[in-house]
Parts: structure tokens; sequence; C-alpha cells
């Protein structure tokens, strides 16, 4: 699926007025791209995948989901388009892997919820594709971070839209963890054509992964890239615009590695 963002301005309406958290965003994420959002606590980074996934309305401009708006889009067809993983641990007890995983099938079962045989099949296709099929008969609750975050994703597959919104998918996990998370995001938007886009500060994680980054700064930095940067990681480094964004004390980048580096005070005091 297509997504435009023309000229999207993000934030809150308060009592007092607006609170633009970004402003005058115009970008563009398509099918089979495996897309990573990096910047800084504050830039608005959740906010951004907020209104994309419809929780809070733009503050101005447009998302077009195939050339339609999204704010023209129904609750329930933006259930069988935009499926979306959040930050939070689900502390879910009495529930197991299978069961969490055909919730995602809610916008196919109608009221009473009843799972015909396509929405059996969508279970167990999602659950080969994200690798947990000995975990199944598992209660949530025993799984690891690592485990419990491969059942968020299968949910969102068995949800079978053609869009996946992932708000730091890996804030919780150990370093394995981390890299399978992003591995299995990767393969996923390329071999089935989803359209995956996430937010993460595991930046060297999102430079050796991703296929394209969208760099966001807080709105108040005096920073001539503008607001959003958009390109390839071999793009954005040779731009210089990746030591730019994250650079600070002690920190140096390697735009041939892809890697940053930090440099220690000799004798290793801090």
């Amino acid at each position: 699926m297509d997504i435009q963002l023309q000229h999207l301005t993000t934030g809150y309406r308060t009592r007092h007025g607006l609170r633009v958290v970004a402003r005058d965003i115009s970008a563009h994420l398509q099918a089979g791209d495996f897309t990573c959002l990096l910047g800084p606590n504050g830039a608005g980074k959740s906010t951004l995948l907020r209104t994309l996934s419809a929780f809070q309305p733009p503050l101005a401009g447009d998302i077009l989901l195939d050339g339609q708006s999204l704010a023209t889009f129904s609750a329930q067809e933006l259930a069988t388009r935009i499926g979306v993983v959040l930050t939070e641990r689900p502390n879910i007890r009495g529930m197991r892997v299978r069961e969490m995983i055909a919730m995602g099938r809610s916008p196919y079962t109608g009221f009473w919820g009843k799972l015909e045989a396509a929405d059996e099949t969508a279970i167990d296709e999602a659950i080969s594709q994200v690798g947990i099929a000995p975990l199944t008969h598992r209660m949530i609750h025993t799984l690891s971070d690592g485990e419990r975050q491969k059942v968020m994703i299968a949910k969102a597959l068995a949800q079978q839209t053609p869009v996946i919104f992932l708000d730091e998918p890996t804030a919780f996990l150990d370093f394995p963890s981390k890299v399978e998370t992003m591995l299995l995001l990767r393969r996923l938007s390329h071999e089935m054509q989803k359209t995956i886009f996430l937010s993460t500060h595991d930046v060297e994680l999102a430079l050796q992964t991703a296929d394209r980054l969208w760099l966001m700064r807080k709105e108040d930095d005096n920073v001539a890239h503008g607001s959003l940067l958009i390109g390839s990681p071999a793009e954005l480094a040779a731009s210089g615009a990746l030591p730019h964004f994250f650079s600070g004390p002690g920190i140096t980048f390697d735009a041939r590695e892809l890697r940053f580096k930090v440099s220690t005070p000799v004798g290793g005091n801090t």
C-alpha cells in the first residue's frame, strides 16, 4: 500500500491552543520497504506514529492511503489496512499464545468473534512466518520479552493488513533479540511486500537493516536539514546527515562502515 504524507503537521490541541510537535512533513512510504524512524527523545516519533495510525488527528495536512485520505476511512476499514504494535509489554495472564494471535482476526470475525476456516489459516500462516510454532500453547505471561514481541508481530500478521506500524519494537529486548526482531521485520517487508515502518533508538541496527531511514529533529532545533530527512543509510551517511543528527562529545561516525564509535579519554577516565 502506498502512503503519502502531504504537508503534515503533528501535535496536540490543548486548552491553551496547539502544541506543535513536527510541522510540514511531506514524505512517502511504499510496499516492500523496511523503513526506520530515528531521532532524539522529544522529536515526535511516537506522535507521528500515532497520527499515521489514526489514533490522533493531524493538526494540518493530510495522510493518503493509496490516494484516499486517512480521515475518510472507518475504524473497521482501517483495521483491515493498518496493523499496529505498540511499545508496552502486554501484561496478560490466563491467555495462550494462539489465543493472543487470534485477536488479530477481530476485524473479520464479527461481533461474536467466531473463527472460521479462513481465520484459522491466517493464524497458522502468521505463526509460521514468525517461526513460533513451539510457543503456541504457552501462556503469554511465561514468555521472554523477545518471545512476547514475536507473538505481537504474529498477531499483526494475522490481521492481514498491508501496513504495519511499530513503536519501539526492540525497546525491552536483549541484543540478540533486538537483532532477530529487526531481521524478521526486514524479511517480512521484503517477502510479503508489506509496508513496515517503525520507530527505534537502536540507531546502528537500523543503519544495518533498514532500506530507508527517516531522521526527525526536535521542532525547536536550529538545524539546516529541516524537521525530516529521508534516504537510504548509505545516502544519509554520504551526505553527512547521520553524524549531524547524532553528534555528541566523544562520538564519531564511520560513513564507510555505517557505525558510530565512542572515543574514550586516555587512561579510561570519564
